[in-house]
């Protein structure tokens, strides 16, 4: 043992390394809602990306940034929402980024859907071509069933822009999706 490490600091060390036990539950809580949400998290990055790497890296961002807000985000009233508002952070942050335009060839590998395949993706094409932030409310509005109050909230914008924008992306997809019309509504 070197010199400058006596027993009493050996004790004095370890209690620094180790957690209190308040903050071993706070781990253990984390662990299970990060074993929980994941899933919903990756799925929902999906849908606001298309791109499945790109969503398996937001879920990762979104899940660190939780953690390390723990104490935080643990006092919320509902956690699911406050992870689903921080995975639509990061997702915007990385759109504001250069780097996020650059294309990534490759195969677009999605899940197995018990509803018609064609159906997703003729929508998730389409929601692709709407603008960062008309996708995301489109996303909160009806895929992920928030409401008008909630969307204007997590994004911080007034609710006037989120009816009016929601309205617009609405006729875009309208717009694009015509020639679709008969695998939609069949």
């Amino acid at each position: 043992m070197p010199w400058w490490l006596q027993r009493g600091d050996i004790a004095v060390m370890l209690d620094t390394l180790d957690p209190p036990v308040s903050g071993i539950h706070l781990r253990v809580d984390f662990a299970g809602f990060a074993h929980a949400s994941t899933a919903r998290l990756h799925s929902s990055a999906f849908q606001l990306c298309r791109d499945w790497h790109l969503a398996q890296d937001l879920t990762q961002t979104t899940l660190t940034k939780l953690f390390l807000s723990w104490d935080r985000a643990v006092d919320s009233d509902n956690l699911i929402a406050y992870a689903q508002r921080v995975l639509l952070r990061v997702y915007l942050d990385h759109r504001r980024r250069r780097s996020s335009t650059e294309a990534v060839p490759g195969e677009l590998r999605e899940p197995a859907y018990s509803m018609s395949p064609e159906l997703r993706l003729t929508m998730l094409d389409a929601l692709a071509r709407l603008p960062a932030r008309d996708r995301a409310i489109v996303m909160l509005r009806y895929f992920a069933d928030h409401s008008v109050e909630q969307v204007a909230q997590e994004l911080g914008v007034p609710v006037t822009v989120v009816k009016s924008q929601t309205r617009r992306s609405l006729i875009k997809l309208r717009q694009m999706l015509v020639n679709d019309r008969p695998v939609l509504f069949t």
